[in-house]
């Protein structure tokens, strides 16, 4: 069964200024962390990346996984669903955008299950980490200017 978990930041930014830092995906390796290489697969019609293929290091070692996003929701939202990994089976998540102030609040939905079986405690912690991560360096790479 997968670890569903929710976390939410303030951001200094635009909500469409952050969806296009998500959508910048050639970008990520100079702003994500544990990301090594990012490259683009497929296109939907209307020339948004669809396919993409990430190779980071997790767990101690390198790790490639391929997401496919959808945009029905942008700009307020994009979601990701997995279609191939070699260290989860389920890798599913969301960045929903809304407008707070002079700012943004973001929250980033993740749905996630390791091929190894792991305790709810360690995969709860895994999860945290992920997601206090990524939305700390999204919001450090829009509040820049990207």
């Amino acid at each position: 069964m997968g670890q569903r978990a929710s976390e939410s930041i303030n951001v200094n930014a635009t909500p469409e200024a952050l969806f296009a830092v998500v959508v910048d995906f050639p970008a990520y390796p100079s702003w994500v962390a544990d990301l090594k290489q990012v490259t683009v697969l497929s296109h939907d019609e209307n020339g948004a990346a669809q396919d993409v293929e990430f190779r980071a290091a997790a767990f101690g070692r390198s790790s490639t996984y391929t997401l496919r996003y959808d945009y029905s929701a942008a700009p307020n939202a994009i979601s990701w669903s997995q279609v191939a990994s070699d260290l989860t089976t389920k890798l599913d998540g969301r960045y929903r955008f809304e407008a707070d102030g002079a700012g943004t609040k973001v929250t980033y939905e993740l749905d996630v299950d390791l091929m190894v079986p792991l305790p709810g405690f360690v995969k709860n912690r895994a999860a945290s980490r992920i997601m206090t991560q990524a939305l700390r360096e999204l919001k450090t790479r829009a509040e820049r200017g990207a």
